[in-house]
């Protein structure tokens, strides 16, 4: 989730603005925004979300099997974890392609994830600045200090980002619950493991980690959102002869890192929700979200919220570049075919 909120922000929020000079009229960038039309739009942001989640796809599955390393392994083999010793074993154990598992999940994930999140942020975008600040008590009079249009792409990427993750949330879980697999194959697919969960856990088990994912989903974008565009601007406004691409995909990621130290907690608990009862094993955690942390804390420290952080950081500036690459790309090439067609 993190990466697709901090991608969803750079490309799908803020990338037509950060592509472009600021020195472009405001109309051709609108006339350039709308040349591909709404489906290639799609497309292309798909395919290149898809791509980045396959090029990264080694790390993050490193960093989901860090993050659930807590719930039953005890301190001494913790002690000895790293990522050169956990990815020599994935070679040895279970052979190169094991890092890739869960990722055909991960990219049906990723194409509805993108299209709901590109409609729902279209749609909240529409409502007027005026409409959303009479909507919230207390920020009518500070309309001017706030900016309208910063705060309209403020609560509409995050209340899209809410959107999609609710409605996608059972593929994320499959995700996680294949890629978690390592010797023991529970599940042998994505229907398999639909099928399995409902039967075993019922309908809801789908949802399990759901709040933890929605608590996260609006700090990651508002994180994301504010470091993203106060560094663009203090680049732009410092070395405004750089090219736009070079600025937006650095400012991208340092503000990838920025949203991943501060919100990585509440992403490894989500995974460990997400695993509760998967396999037949029974349940570690038996409280609410708080009582997880405190449960973390005590038996693991203070690190132990932040187990996984490592892989996690490592994937950023590849996997927004890619994406990042990708989507101009494909604009650009989609854009030239529907001119010619």
């Amino acid at each position: 989730m993190q990466t697709e909120a901090r991608v969803g922000v750079v490309v799908e929020g803020g990338g037509p603005r950060a592509l472009n000079s600021n020195k472009q009229p405001p109309i051709r960038q609108q006339q350039q925004h709308s040349q591909i039309g709404t489906v290639s739009q799609l497309l292309a942001g798909g395919l290149a979300g898809a791509l980045s989640k396959t090029c990264t796809a080694p790390l993050a599955r490193l960093t989901i099997l860090f993050q659930i390393q807590g719930m039953h392994s005890n301190v001494a083999t913790l002690e000895k974890a790293s990522i050169w010793h956990e990815a020599s074993r994935i070679v040895r154990e279970e052979g190169v392609r094991a890092f890739w598992k869960g990722n055909l999940v991960t990219i049906a994930h990723r194409l509805p994830y993108s299209s709901v999140n590109f409609y729902a942020y279209e749609h909240y975008k529409k409502v007027s600045s005026d409409d959303l600040l009479h909507m919230i008590p207390g920020l009518e009079s500070h309309k001017e200090r706030i900016g309208g249009d910063v705060f309209v792409h403020f609560l509409g990427g995050g209340m899209a980002g809410i959107t999609a993750a609710t409605t996608t949330y059972p593929l994320d879980l499959v995700r996680t619950r294949l890629a978690a697999q390592t010797n023991v194959l529970y599940y042998r697919g994505i229907g398999h493991a639909l099928q399995t969960i409902c039967r075993e856990e019922g309908v809801l088990g789908l949802y399990k980690g759901l709040g933890a994912t929605l608590l996260g989903v609006g700090p990651n974008i508002a994180l994301s959102f504010s470091v993203y565009e106060s560094l663009r601007s203090l680049w732009q406004s410092q070395r405004p002869d750089d090219p736009t691409v070079a600025v937006s995909l650095a400012c991208g990621s340092l503000s990838g890192i920025a949203s991943s130290t501060v919100t990585f907690p509440l992403d490894l608990v989500r995974r460990r929700k997400q695993l509760e009862g998967a396999g037949g094993r029974a349940r570690v955690y038996t409280t609410g979200l708080f009582g997880i942390f405190k449960h973390i804390i005590k038996t693991e420290g203070f690190r132990g919220l932040y187990r996984g952080i490592m892989p996690e950081y490592y994937k950023v500036v590849p996997g927004v570049g890619i994406c990042f690459m990708t989507y101009e790309t494909l604009k650009v090439l989609l854009a030239d075919l529907h001119a010619t067609v």
